[in-house]
C-alpha cells in the first residue's frame, strides 16, 4: 500500500451492551393511564439534524395532525389471551400432590392440542407429568400432559380435548402481563391490555403501541384521507423473550404466526406503486412487513399477496427497510431485539439520545407507557 492510500475504517461491530440505557425505575408505567388515548407521544423527525431539533413533545392524540392524506396505517389486529395459568402436578393414580402451584405461560400453539410454555418453577415439571387446571371452585377444567422439555423452563404441554378451550381460558387464565409490571393482573387488565381494533385471538403479550387508540383517534385518522389496514401478528417470545447472547449476529429469534390478509397485500402493492408512505403501528407490524416484503422480493413481479407463516426476522441496524416510511412505537427495554428495530429503523445513536431526553422529561416506559412516533 502506498503513502497515500488510506485503509477504510472497519465496519462497526455491534453488541447487545450497544442498547442500553440508563432507566429509573419509577418511569416504568406500572397502570395504563386513567383514560384510553391520553398518553404522551415523542416524534421523532428523521429528516431533521439530530438533537434536540428533531424531538418534540406531543400528545398521542396529536397523532392525525402528523399523518398526511394518502398515508397507509397498518394496524396488528392480534388480540391477547388469558395465557397465564396455574396448576398442580398430578401423581400418577390422578392424585394431587400437595405440592406448590406451577405457573404456566402458554408461548405458543405448536400442533392439536399441544402448546409451547415456559414454566415456573421448571425444576419441578419433567416429562411424562400430568398438571391439572383448577377453576375457582376447585373443579379441574383442564388437563396437560409434559412431553417435552428445553432449556429456561420451556415445556411442552398436550393438553386433553375440551369443549371450548379459549373460553376456559376466559375462565381460569389470567392476563399475561409483562414482569416489570410489579402487581397482580387486575380485572380492568382484560380491556386495558387489549387493543380497541382486536380480533384474532393468539397472543401472550399485548401489541403495545395499538393500546393507545381510541375509535375516536381512528376516526380521526380515515377523516384525514388515511388509509387504514390490518394485519395479524400472533405476540409470542419472539418479541419478548430475553436476549441471552452478546453479538447482534449470534442473534435468533423465536417465530411467531402471522397472517396478512388479501385486502392488506393489496393496499400495500397499491401505496407501494403510487409512492405513498406506509406506517407502521408497532414493532409487531414493522416484523410482518419487512418480513413479507423481503418474501415478495424474491417473486417475479414482487408483488405481495395474501399468505399466513412464520417469522423469526430480527432487524438491527443496517437492515434496508422495504415498506416502512414511519412508525409508531413505545418505548422498549434497554438491550433489546425490539430496541435494535427502532434503531435500525432511526440510527441508534439517534433512538438513545430520543429515550435520554424521554428520561428526563419524565415518559413513562414499558408497555403500559407513553409512545414514540417515529417519521
Amino acid at each position: 500500500m502506498s503513502l497515500l492510500e488510506v485503509k477504510p475504517p472497519a465496519p462497526q461491530v455491534l453488541r447487545v451492551s450497544d442498547f442500553d440505557y440508563i432507566l429509573p425505575e419509577e418511569l416504568i408505567a406500572q397502570q395504563p393511564p386513567a383514560e384510553r388515548g391520553t398518553s404522551r407521544m415523542l416524534v421523532l423527525n428523521r429528516a431533521l439534524p439530530p438533537g434536540e431539533e428533531s424531538l418534540a413533545d406531543r400528545s398521542f392524540v396529536d397523532l392525525p395532525s402528523h399523518l398526511n392524506p394518502g398515508d397507509l396505517l397498518i394496524l396488528n389486529d392480534s388480540r391477547v389471551i388469558p395465557a397465564r395459568l396455574f396448576a398442580r402436578r398430578a401423581n400418577p393414580r390422578g392424585k394431587q400432590e400437595p405440592s406448590g402451584l406451577i405457573e404456566v405461560l402458554l408461548t405458543h400453539p405448536d400442533g392439536a392440542g399441544n402448546w409451547k410454555t415456559l414454566v415456573r418453577p421448571g425444576r419441578k415439571v419433567r416429562i411424562g407429568d400430568r398438571l391439572e387446571f383448577e377453576s375457582l371452585n376447585g373443579s379441574v377444567v383442564l388437563e396437560a400432559e409434559v412431553t417435552a422439555s428445553g432449556e429456561f423452563g420451556e415445556r411442552t404441554l398436550r393438553f386433553a380435548a375440551v369443549e371450548d378451550f379459549f373460553a376456559t381460558l376466559d375462565q381460569i387464565g389470567h392476563m399475561p402481563l409483562p414482569p416489570y409490571i410489579k402487581r397482580s393482573d387486575q380485572s380492568g387488565d382484560r380491556d386495558r391490555y387489549q387493543t380497541v381494533f382486536a380480533v384474532e385471538r393468539g397472543s401472550v403479550a399485548a401489541p403495545t403501541a395499538g393500546l393507545h387508540f381510541t375509535p375516536s383517534v381512528l376516526e380521526a385518522i380515515a377523516a384525514r384521507s388515511v388509509e387504514i389496514a390490518r394485519l395479524t401478528l400472533h405476540v409470542g417470545l419472539g418479541t419478548f423473550a430475553p436476549l441471552r447472547v452478546e453479538r447482534l449476529e449470534e442473534i435468533r429469534l423465536h417465530s411467531e404466526r402471522y397472517t396478512l390478509p388479501a385486502a392488506t397485500a393489496e393496499a400495500l402493492n397499491r401505496a407501494r406503486a403510487e409512492g405513498r408512505r406506509i406506517v407502521a403501528v408497532g414493532t409487531t407490524a414493522v416484523r410482518t412487513l419487512e418480513h413479507c416484503a423481503l418474501a415478495a422480493a424474491n417473486l417475479p413481479d414482487g408483488q405481495l399477496a395474501a399468505h399466513s407463516g412464520e417469522t423469526s426476522i430480527f432487524i438491527s441496524p443496517g437492515f434496508q427497510f422495504r415498506l416502512i416510511g414511519a412508525m409508531l412505537t413505545n418505548f422498549h427495554l434497554p438491550k433489546s431485539s425490539l430496541l435494535m428495530l427502532v434503531s435500525a429503523f432511526a440510527g441508534r445513536e439517534r433512538v438513545l439520545e430520543a429515550y435520554a431526553h424521554a428520561v428526563r422529561e419524565q415518559y413513562r416506559f414499558f408497555s403500559y407507557g407513553d409512545c414514540m412516533f417515529i417519521q
